[in-house]
């Protein structure tokens, strides 16, 4: 088949014959280079191909272009089943992975193995046929992954939306340590108006290597066997979920050299030592006869470390800028922006939800910020109010995220309350100003599912119609001392009279807290325009809003845009006007913008988190819209008013000095330059040449060692100082190059007492967590 030449268009990865058992994957190659539909069109020399008959004939006519056809399904009702016998059945390796042929299979002798990440979307991808998988229409997928370390596999769906824009689909997860697991979707729907789709696998959060087998592409509501999901636990050798005497055989075998498998010998050495020894094989013994009831870990030795030698090897490094001062604690986030914080406070700890007002770009350069762009939360916590963990982003809304059915998630709110003696937790967000939506949790973390496919509130909810609330958004929720939940929202003033719009309302929940009870109740807030806010205090129920840009003249004497509130004895109200607490951040940041809060009490205080557009306007960014949190007290007076705050760049003092001796997440400072954060829950820090975070009040008694758990594909080291990121060196961490996680213990120098710790980078490294010995 000689086509030179010829305009080579509409290519579409016929089979060829070097990749027939990929039955029945199709591609079409020349001199080791592949060609998609994708690619535009080319004049190509010279190529010769082999095409098996596959209902694909060859055009007579050589100015014709190749016609995509179809693939029909097999009897297993599969239009693919990748096993890797004979190939990489077209996947190939995406960013700076590679994509090869290996032996650590599921099933058969091979599967694909994934090495050389750099970044956690490094991974795998293999284009479909259009014409199989067409957009609006159902399919079952289903992949086995498999990694050495704790990872959780991502599958997802790259395809172009309608704009042109790459967007990715959710497919499934899970979770592999040391085993396989399977992940799988019977019914997932390609995206109205999706073309170019294409198969991907990353992890979410780590960089390690990783394998997938069985891969296979079938009709909807085909159910496709694969491994059950294996926690791993030291001592479990075989993996079969029990430790028992075939695990003491099996471990000897490591012990001996006889048994080589990774997985094996991580469970083997029961003690983490670093090696599967006869220590260990004793451990495990007295664990089956009961004389012990879990396996000590064995104490990893302190190398010595030349102090002058490392700084030497560290070398020069220009720091990455910071955007708040050392002796600021506003706002509480800046790596990322983060805007409408909703509060909760759960087990001692403060959980805030926020807006992810993630850059957006227009020809290269940041612009405006667009809200109806926002599909995903951010989530961070704090138990001393100063250092804050970031559990990384919540893919809320969309094709990809819990809730499909919402094109966009805003202001989110959340609340804990125990459902037949099980905690669970509830997150509403606004899609746009047109509905309220409720996501649910067994953690505050998540993962969160969608628990009733739906808006909760709607304009077809009884006086929540357009003529009624202008603007359905900006919820507020309230779990009250007997377990019962309120839900508050709305605003507007479109077609309203300014002084009283009546667009904000409030609902009772269900006892399942993602129903509700009865008909919205009005709430008559003066001069309302947004941003419902509810707490409680001294068995009173305080509602407090954002007032309107038309305020002028009024005999209350608010102002405008400021938060204002208003108190009843009933969780419904109604409710009486009792004056301004904050008013415009305008007032305090510069820029003027809108205001959005929660007031909460948090160990016998009440506090203040809103946004302000500071942070933007120090990067260089003003006027663009970009928000970020921030936290004030509030002082209360005898009557139960409350005083007017002022908003600070200094924030709140440190409620308690941070614990190093427990395990302390990387992703968890009170100030950084440069570092991004990755994954979602359990996240790492990523930073580059230059780039460092902050611990504050960290209470270091008298640490001799410190142990990092960190991986860097090139190697790299991390300097650990006090009183600036230029300060005195306490620690230097060496990371061996590699894309897998290591814990790496180096001593410590020099350190006592209560310090601020900077982490400072000397090449791109990621690091997950550190303890102090």
């Amino acid at each position: 088949f000689n086509v030179s030449g010829r305009s080579i268009t509409g290519v579409d990865r016929y089979r060829t014959s070097a990749n027939e058992n990929c039955a029945p994957t199709k591609g079409i190659s020349a001199s080791g280079s592949k060609f998609s539909s994708q690619l535009p069109a080319k004049s190509v020399s010279t190529f010769i191909v082999s095409l098996e008959s596959d209902g694909i004939g060859v055009p007579e006519n050589p100015n014709q272009p190749v016609v995509v056809e179809p693939e029909k399904p097999d009897d297993n009702g599969y239009y693919f089943h990748d096993t890797f016998e004979n190939g990489n059945c077209d996947w190939e390796g995406r960013g700076g992975a590679t994509a090869a042929v290996g032996s650590n299979a599921y099933k058969g002798d091979k599967a694909l193995a994934v090495s050389g990440r750099e970044k956690q979307w490094h991974g795998a991808m293999k284009t479909l046929n259009y014409k199989t998988f067409e957009a609006g229409k159902e399919y079952s997928f289903s992949v086995c992954g498999y990694s050495d370390t704790e990872q959780k596999i991502m599958f997802s769906l790259e395809y172009t939306d309608a704009s042109g824009t790459t967007q990715y689909g959710h497919i499934g997860e899970a979770t592999s340590s040391g085993g396989y697991v399977q992940i799988s979707n019977p019914n997932y729907q390609i995206p109205e108006g999706a073309s170019s789709p294409k198969l991907y696998v990353e992890t979410d959060g780590t960089t390690g290597n990783f394998y997938i087998d069985e891969v296979i592409g079938a009709v909807a509501g085909t159910k496709v066997e694969g491994p059950k999901e294996v926690k791993f636990q030291l001592g479990d050798v075989n993996s079969d979920g029990v430790i028992n005497g075939i695990d003491l055989t099996l471990a000897k075998r490591v012990i001996s050299g006889k048994l080589s498998d990774s997985t094996a010998k991580r469970a083997a050495d029961v003690d983490q030592s670093g090696t599967a020894d006869a220590t260990d094989a004793e451990l495990l013994r007295d664990f089956l006869i009961g004389k012990i009831t879990k396996f000590p870990v064995a104490e990893k030795p302190v190398p010595k470390v030349d102090f002058a030698e490392m700084e030497q090897k560290f070398g020069s490094v220009s720091l990455a800028q910071s955007y708040k001062a050392a002796t600021e604690n506003n706002p509480i986030l800046s790596a990322y922006f983060g805007a409408d914080p909703g509060v909760m406070e759960y087990d001692g700890r403060i959980y805030v939800y926020m807006t992810d007002d993630a850059l957006q770009y227009s020809n290269g350069k940041v612009g405006e910020n667009v809200y109806s762009k926002i599909n995903h939360l951010r989530c961070i916590s704090s138990d001393d109010l100063v250092n804050w963990t970031d559990h990384g982003l919540i893919n809320a809304v969309g094709s990809g995220g819990a809730a499909k059915w919402a094109g966009n998630s805003w202001a989110p709110t959340a609340c804990h309350k125990k459902i037949d003696g099980k905690e669970k937790f509830f997150l509403y967000f606004a899609n746009n100003a047109n509905g309220i939506g409720v996501l649910t949790a067994d953690s505050p973390t998540g993962p969160w599912t969608d628990p009733i496919g739906k808006a909760l509130i709607s304009r077809s909810t009884p006086n929540c119609s357009s003529n009624d609330v202008v603007w359905l958004f900006d919820p507020a929720v309230l779990v009250d001392d007997d377990g019962t939940g309120y839900l508050y929202f709305g605003g507007g003033t479109d077609g309203k009279p300014t002084a009283n719009p009546k667009t904000t309302r409030c609902v009772k929940l269900g006892d399942d807290m993602t129903s509700i009870v009865g008909t919205p109740v009005t709430i008559d807030a003066p001069y309302v325009f947004e941003d419902s806010g509810i707490h409680k205090y001294n068995g009173k129920y305080y509602y407090s809003y954002c007032t309107n840009w038309n305020t002028g003249g009024n005999s209350l004497g608010l102002s405008t845009a400021a938060i204002d509130y208003m108190v009843s004895d009933s969780p419904l109200g109604p409710f009486t006007y009792k004056g301004e607490v904050f008013k415009n951040i305008g007032n305090f940041f510069g820029t003027t913008g809108n205001n959005h809060h929660t007031i909460i009490e948090f160990k016998g205080q009440l506090y203040l988190f809103y946004h302000a557009q500071y942070l933007q306007d120090q990067m260089g960014l003003k006027g663009l819209g970009y928000r970020t949190t921030h936290i004030d007290k509030i002082t209360v007076n005898a009557d139960g008013t409350m005083k007017q705050v002022t908003g600070t760049k200094t924030g709140v003092e440190q409620l308690k000095a941070l614990d190093p001796f427990t395990e302390v997440r990387a992703a968890t400072l009170s100030h950084q330059g440069g570092i991004e954060i990755t994954g979602s829950g359990n996240t790492a820090v990523k930073g580059e040449k230059g780039d460092w975070f902050r611990v504050s009040g960290v209470d270091c008694k008298s640490a001799a060692s410190i142990t990092v758990k960190a991986s860097a594909a090139s190697g790299g080291i991390i300097k650990v100082c006090t009183g600036s990121a230029s300060g005195t060196p306490v620690a230097y961490i060496e990371v061996p190059a590699g894309s897998t996680a290591q814990e790496i213990v180096a001593p410590v120098q020099g350190l006592s007492g209560k310090n601020d710790l900077y982490f400072v980078f000397n090449n791109t490294i990621s690091m997950e967590s550190w303890k102090l010995s």
